[in-house]
């Protein structure tokens, strides 16, 4: 898709404002339903959308952290939207805003120091013709084990086909520290084996906690799931609403859901998770996921994907403890 500014602002100068969302993080968002004007914007990007978060899954190392940055790289975009030259095209742009949100992530969890140790390289400028890599399914996987700045130029270059200028240009580099960051991550990819991700055990409290939320929620019990929910626990639905669950119409908008669903307790690679199941003509598959903070005896925040099925396509595993 070739999206241009100048078509996402015609869209949008047709809308009314609301409460723009201006908070730097969905974590700090009080304005409950998001504004008309931000569906609009992103009615305007939904094309892009799975490459978007396929790629922050990719960096992050998870499907569920991958939407969470997607989501906080579109309200940056939407907040800078009238700054942005619209002669530019708006996809490397939207790319270059996520990468920085997953480097923020990265940074968070104290994996900046190995991208700084990588950093820390002379950029060497390489011949123009690098070694070749057949990237498959386990080398996308693979990537993981790199630092972040040479995992995401290998899956810029060789996942989503970005020029060596383009992903200098979102990496905040040179074409020279693109070519030099491809060169050690192909060395270290041709040397290793794709590892299984370790997976997270929920303690029993945790177990506990999802096992009665997924089972009162399937019988439609609203007050026993909120008996399981902290009085000021928050509430993200994708695309939709950020802010405290007690102001959301949370389980009413679950009990006028047209689709047959239900919901089963599972892990998505590794981590313990909800996964939304669709009934299809012969079974029920997964559909989408909800993750779950569980403090003490009760949950504090519900993130729920039900509005971005993409979520588990880049998934390497769902498990669920029954399908049936």
């Amino acid at each position: 898709m070739s999206a241009k500014l100048s078509t996402v602002r015609a869209l949008l100068d047709t809308l009314d404002y609301g409460n723009v969302l201006m908070n730097n993080s969905i974590d700090s968002l009080e304005v409950g339903p998001f504004e008309t004007r931000y569906f609009a914007f992103l009615e305007t990007i939904t094309e892009m959308r799975p490459q978007l978060h396929r790629y922050c899954a990719r960096m992050t190392g998870s499907v569920m952290d991958g939407e969470d940055v997607v989501q906080e790289a579109l309200f940056e975009a939407y907040r800078k939207l009238e700054k942005f030259d619209e002669s530019r095209p708006l996809k490397p742009w939207l790319f270059r805003i996520a990468h920085n949100r997953c480097i923020d992530l990265l940074r968070r969890r104290a994996a900046r120091d190995a991208a700084e140790a990588s950093a820390a390289v002379p950029e060497t400028i390489l011949p123009s013709e690098l070694p070749d890599i057949r990237i498959g399914y386990a080398v996308e996987h693979l990537v993981l084990t790199l630092p972040p700045k040479e995992r995401a130029c290998v899956l810029l270059k060789e996942v989503f086909e970005y020029s060596l200028e383009e992903i200098a240009g979102m990496v905040d580099s040179t074409v020279g520290g693109v070519k030099a960051a491809l060169s050690r991550a192909r060395t270290k990819l041709a040397a290793s084996s794709p590892q299984p991700k370790p997976s997270q055990f929920a303690n029993q409290e945790v177990t506990r906690v999802m096992h009665l939320y997924v089972e009162r929620f399937n019988r439609r019990d609203w007050d026993a799931v909120r008996e399981l929910i902290s009085a000021d626990a928050r509430l993200n639905v994708a695309d939709a609403y950020a802010g405290k669950l007690v102001d959301a119409p949370y389980f009413s908008n679950w009990d006028r859901q047209s689709m047959p669903w239900k919901l089963a307790e599972g892990k998505v690679d590794g981590e313990p998770a909800v996964i939304i199941l669709h009934r299809g003509p012969d079974t029920w598959t997964p559909y989408s996921v909800v993750r779950l903070g569980v403090l003490g005896q009760h949950i504090e925040r519900i993130t729920d994907y039900v509005h971005c099925p993409w979520v588990l396509s880049p998934a390497t595993s769902i498990n669920t403890r029954s399908l049936n």
